[in-house]
């Protein structure tokens, strides 16, 4: 091996090891006002969904080492801030329609579940059954 190689990959490794004494601060806080759908809807939303749109969000074990930790916690808080379902049922009514508009769109335009998340995630597709079981529930006058 190159000794400027040998040099490089030491220095890259201690780096590593050295990031992993900042946490992400990986979070699943009490879930205040859930979601109140259908079984069919949050299995979906549930397999889909939840990891970044929920307090339930699953971390596996690629969320403890950074900086991959750093890039997961930020996309999850993002998604929390777009639309969590766990706090769904202390949402207004007008927010919740438009966010369901918004789901919908976005599962039919490929935006989501990212695709990033799909690599990861194969069971995270939306099948086309599966998109139109929640633009039912979308379009329901019960869901808002």
């Amino acid at each position: 091996m190159k000794p400027w190689l040998k040099k490089t990959s030491l220095v890259g490794g201690l780096a590593l090891a050295g990031i992993q004494i900042w946490p992400a601060g990986r979070t699943n806080p009490p879930t205040s006002a859930g979601l109140d759908a259908p079984p069919e809807v949050t299995s979906v939303l549930r397999r889909c969904c939840f990891d970044c749109h929920s307090n339930e969000t699953r971390w596996p074990w690629y969320a403890y080492v950074a900086p991959v930790s750093w890039w997961m916690v930020h996309d999850v808080e993002d998604g929390r801030a777009e639309m969590n379902f766990s706090e769904w049922g202390a949402m207004p009514e007008s927010k919740r329609a438009r966010r369901l508009n918004g789901l919908v769109e976005e599962i039919e335009s490929g935006g989501m579940p990212p695709k990033a998340y799909r690599r990861m995630h194969a069971d995270a597709v939306v099948l086309p059954e599966e998109l139109e079981i929640l633009r039912a529930w979308s379009e329901s006058p019960q869901t808002r």
